[in-house]
């Protein structure tokens, strides 16, 4: 049964179903654990949060004697605990949006990217003039992002990542407001900590507003000089939400520190394990992998799926914290959509939508036979309908393709 305590009647031994309040107000990441030490215990007592939710099937129950526990009403199934890789499960939150095809979805996600486009645009341009953010007029943009994720992740995601050189600045914004909700999904934050995953990924990069345009954009590699500057963007970006209207602790703190790295290499400040919020190792996730996949004005983006494997690369030399990179794989796709792969019939095709049963049989559109080596009529296979699967990954680069998204955005 599931029990809403005040914080004082809390023992070592019970179950915690749900933290009440904000993220910020206890040190626990995840908000479903089993209560094992009297330390884990003195921190939660010593925080702000004032109740918590615990299941009594899993873990002690309060005192019969104990006045205030209120009992809660559960779902008619609730999953089970299977330790530390169980989702976070919320006691009560709004029914969500009914999931979507992909090809449905892709639709109404385009008309949230071009509004986003323009809704961001106008918020750089305001930071440059140096007028006050005003992040409350993005709520409604982070809960329109938040809702077509969860309709379906895979198009406003796939979308985002389709940007120029020219509005990548603020479409990258968008990019990482998507990623980030949708990591936070798959690590089973709850619905506000979800929003302010989202906002967190919407303003992370607005310091470089304040960036020299000729350093920003600059088509070849920055001086150390020129790097410097640069890496002053998310300081300056605190400064301006410091001063921000709705802008709370988790996105200032993702603005500030996610550019710093689990081994203690990033920046600004050098932290290092723990010592960064999960909201910002998810945003230094969430970044790069936009960062490395999008076009830049000196470089060509990499395929999503070459990109993931230089990011697991990465994370074996502590940039990233492991467990929410495994997390963010399974929130795109081990292939991501847009990704070039080889089946084993010989074909070359392009990853469109993620199986609904297994990261490793996506739906792909075949347009390229290896065997004859010439194009063939585009054919959409469901690799996990058919024998055919996928045998390795390719580079787009290698086969000379340059135009593979129009693939996967072609019904």
């Amino acid at each position: 049964m599931l029990k809403k305590i005040p914080i004082q009647q809390l023992r070592t031994g019970m179950y915690v179903q749900e933290v009440c309040g904000s993220w910020m107000d206890h040190p626990f990441w995840r908000s479903s654990f089993l209560l094992s030490s009297d330390k884990q215990l003195l921190q939660l007592q010593g925080g702000a949060v004032k109740e918590v939710v615990i299941d009594t099937r899993k873990g002690l129950d309060v005192s019969k004697e104990a006045p205030g526990a209120a009992s809660l009403h559960e779902p008619a199934e609730e999953p089970e605990h299977v330790g530390d890789t169980a989702p976070l499960v919320l006691v009560a939150q709004s029914e969500p949006p009914r999931p979507v095809p992909f090809e449905e979805e892709v639709v109404r996600a385009n008309r949230i990217v071009q509004q986003a486009r323009g809704q961001m645009k106008s918020m750089f341009e305001d930071a440059r003039l140096g007028k006050a953010v005003d992040a409350e007029h993005c709520l409604p943009l982070v809960d329109d992002i938040t809702q077509s994720v969860s309709r379906n992740p895979g198009a406003i995601v796939s979308l985002a990542r389709l940007k120029t050189s020219d509005d990548y600045t603020y479409m990258h914004s968008v990019a990482v407001c998507a990623l980030m909700v949708a990591l936070a999904r798959q690590l089973g934050l709850n619905e506000a900590d979800t929003r302010e995953a989202g906002m967190a990924g919407l303003v992370h990069d607005l310091g470089k507003a304040m960036m020299p345009n000729e350093v920003l954009n600059k088509p070849g590699k920055l001086t150390e000089a020129e790097f410097a500057i640069m890496k002053s963007h998310p300081q300056a970006g605190y400064d301006m939400l410091k001063e921000a209207r709705g802008v709370g602790e988790v996105p200032m703190d993702v603005c500030l520190h996610h550019h710093e790295k689990v081994n203690g290499k990033g920046y600004p400040h050098g932290l290092a394990g723990d010592d960064i919020s999960i909201y910002s190792r998810m945003g230094a996730v969430c970044d790069v992998y936009d960062a490395i996949t999008s076009n830049r004005p000196y470089k060509a983006g990499w395929d999503p799926s070459e990109s993931l494997q230089k990011m697991a690369q990465w994370a074996q030399e502590g940039h990233f914290d492991p467990r929410v990179f495994q997390a963010f794989v399974k929130s795109i796709g081990i292939y991501p959509t847009g990704s070039l792969v080889r089946l084993k019939s010989g074909k070359l095709a392009v990853v469109v939508v993620q199986g609904g049963q297994s990261l490793l049989q996506p739906t792909v559109k075949a347009f390229f036979s290896t065997r004859a080596n010439e194009p063939i009529a585009p054919e959409v296979i469901d690799l996990s309908k058919s024998n055919d699967q996928i045998e390795s990954r390719e580079n787009p680069g290698q086969w000379g393709f340059r135009m593979l998204d129009e693939y996967w955005l072609t019904p």
